[in-house]
């Protein structure tokens, strides 16, 4: 096998390389396929066998997955939680390299890449399978399309996930889950003027959106649960009464029980706003499901394991957290799950996004040590 350091020093251009063409693949949630099929090639080219794109813009490279039973996913995913559909600015100064998503997740898909392309390289054997995957819809509205994909083709074969979404000192070890609404609200507008009096759909909304914010969130032992109003819209002039306004709202909560009272919370409010003319449509637009069924053990022993192969490599303490992430699917399935760092940076979600250069080379000694270690132990 291989010299770790020395494969790493061999394709590092490569992975920078990587990084570039894929930040030049606009993919927001829903549109990954032209850098789904760059991944597909890239795999193809490297000699990878059984590569595909399944129905939710997965690429997946099944690694000695024929007929075995304990499977463990590898993931990153492909989309931003940019709408652009045109290439974004990239810029290279040898110390910072600056893109929105270049770490969000594009550098992680780069590695990931690459830690499988070691696998092939010294036809590492293994009695554990493993599903290498460029996930689509992790972001937004995509509701974690991807990753709910591999689970149902996989059903009963997954024993453990790893995506890679963070910072090089984090291991997000908790989900966070959550229900997200597209809520409309109707009336009858009319004339600023000659209607003066009628029913405005925004004023409606808004007083909708006032009393949410004086919900006062449910906790459960260290359970944490928050509410937000990300988005609204409407009307049709200055001087028109409102037919209609719209907006997108979510909570969140660490706690299953929690998300169920901000479940009633949130309806007994849309409920309550409906009169005779006023109409409220609600729309379920992203669940994100909390733990369920998990041992808790195993996946602290899974946690612990991964976190003393990062340490080793950054030369400092891991930070624990919870998160929404791709591990909210396989954690209420019961399936033990984290998600791993691997770059520094700042920025993520804004288009000042940023990574530093230098970071993904001990990112990727973190993907292919740490992808070792589990086949290595019995997490």
């Amino acid at each position: 096998m291989k010299d770790i350091r020395s494969y790493i020093e061999e394709n590092k251009e490569e992975l920078y390389r990587i990084l570039f063409d894929l930040c030049a693949i606009p993919a927001p949630s829903h549109h990954e396929e032209k850098r789904a099929e760059y991944c597909k090639k890239w795999f193809e080219d490297i000699g990878a066998c059984g590569v595909y794109i399944d129905e939710a813009l997965n690429v997946v490279f099944p690694y000695n997955c024929d007929g075995a039973k304990d499977i463990t996913v590898i993931e990153a995913h492909t989309d931003t939680v940019f709408p652009d559909m045109e290439p974004m600015p990239y810029v290279d100064d040898g110390k910072i390299i600056s893109c929105p998503g270049v770490g969000d997740d594009t550098a992680c898909v780069a590695v990931m890449m690459l830690t499988a392309k070691y696998f092939i390289e010294n036809d590492i054997k293994t009695d554990k399978g493993i599903l290498f995957v460029a996930n689509s819809c992790e972001e937004g509205l995509g509701n974690l399309k991807g990753t709910r994909e591999i689970f149902k083709n996989y059903k009963g074969k997954i024993n453990r996930l790893v995506t890679y979404d963070c910072h090089l000192e984090y291991i997000y070890d908790t989900c966070v889950g959550s229900h997200r609404y597209e809520v409309t609200v109707r009336t009858e507008g009319g004339h600023s003027f000659s209607r003066f009096g009628n029913n405005n759909a925004i004023h409606r909304l808004s007083e909708i959106i006032s009393k949410i914010y004086t919900i006062e969130v449910p906790r459960v032992g260290d359970s944490v649960t928050t509410y937000n109003v990300g988005i609204i819209s409407g009307g049709t002039s200055v001087n028109t009464i409102a037919e209609n306004a719209s907006m997108l709202c979510e909570y969140r909560s660490t706690n299953a029980e929690c998300l169920a009272v901000m479940k009633a919370n949130f309806e007994k409010i849309f409920t309550d706003a409906v009169t005779d003319k006023i109409s409220v449509d609600v729309k379920l637009v992203g669940e994100r499901p909390c733990a369920d069924g998990l041992d808790e053990e195993r996946q602290a022993n899974f946690r612990d394991g991964v976190a003393s192969v990062i340490s080793s490599v950054i030369n400092k303490p891991i930070n624990f957290r919870c998160a929404s992430t791709d591990c909210n699917i396989p954690l209420s399935l019961g399936v033990p799950a984290i998600c791993i760092g691997v770059y520094a940076g700042g920025g993520a979600h804004t288009r000042a996004e940023w990574i530093e250069r230098d970071s993904i080379i001990p990112g990727l000694e973190i993907g292919i040590k740490t992808t070792l270690n589990i086949l290595e132990n019995n997490y």
